[in-house]
């Protein structure tokens, strides 16, 4: 535990090995050491570490001072929602990609995780709690895939609004971004998808775990070429779709 404190202290404050084994006159070494768990600090070296960082004695040697910097949200609908603040003490936003979807579902719940997850940054955004997530596959055009969703988490499941989009997450259905029509009485929510080659599917309440609301997106491509890119796969589809409606014409005595 307390190699394990003084990694953390010194990566929180941005001091590499070298720099705080200055601070205590030792070697880099040693404080690798002390990371690693394979040298006790001793009792100078402990009282430096607390006036540097401003932290306990009893703290460094007792607590899990990683800890500090998580919050675990609970509320009516979802058990747990695990969540990491900065040193401003505001919430980061932790950022889902989609190589991490499956240990996503296994551990949204778990702080230490959540406090694991790549952290983005995104302007003037209002107070809240806020998630990015990467989008792959083309249901939801004009978002195209790989652009980041950034949403903000939907505390009540009746605070879900009709035709706007979300993330939803569930055991079943994974990390989906769709159209969303709730159903209270049914208890159950429609999804759909903005590409209508993709048909509409139902996920009861009780099958969520997380729903974020969509609230703005990053796009890492040219938005015109990507606009008429999509024009001329609608246009081939539709070409498509009428030389099969003639040849059955043709065939018909």
């Amino acid at each position: 535990m307390t190699g394990q404190n003084i990694r953390y202290l010194r990566k929180k404050h941005g001091y590499s090995q070298q720099e705080l084994a200055n601070q205590l006159s030792v070697p880099r070494s040693s404080v690798s050491d002390y990371e690693r768990g394979y040298t006790q600090v001793n009792l100078e070296n402990l009282i430096k570490i607390s006036e540097i960082f401003n932290v306990s004695i009893d703290a460094i040697l007792k607590q899990n001072l990683a800890h500090q910097d998580m919050e675990v949200v609970r509320n009516d609908d979802f058990r747990v929602l695990a969540i990491s603040v900065n040193a401003e003490n505001q919430n980061n936003i932790e950022l889902v990609e989609t190589k991490a979807e499956a240990g996503y579902l296994a551990s949204f719940s778990n702080p230490e995780y959540i406090r694991d997850l790549p952290k983005i940054s995104f302007p003037m955004i209002p107070q809240g709690t806020y998630r990015a997530f990467e989008i792959i596959g083309d249901s939801m055009l004009p978002i195209e895939s790989g652009s980041i969703v950034i949403c903000a988490y939907v505390e009540q499941l009746q605070h879900i609004k009709k035709n706007r989009t979300y993330v939803v997450i569930s055991k079943s259905e994974g990390v989906v971004y769709k159209r969303v029509i709730p159903d209270f009485e049914q208890k159950k929510l429609l999804l759909i998808s903005d590409n209508d080659m993709y048909l509409p599917y139902t996920i009861s309440f009780d099958e969520i775990a997380e729903i974020w609301h969509y609230y703005a997106h990053l796009s890492f491509s040219d938005a015109k070429q990507h606009s008429t890119a999509l024009a001329d796969s609608k246009l081939q589809d539709m070409q498509r779709k009428i030389t099969e409606i003639h040849r059955e014409i043709v065939k018909r005595p």
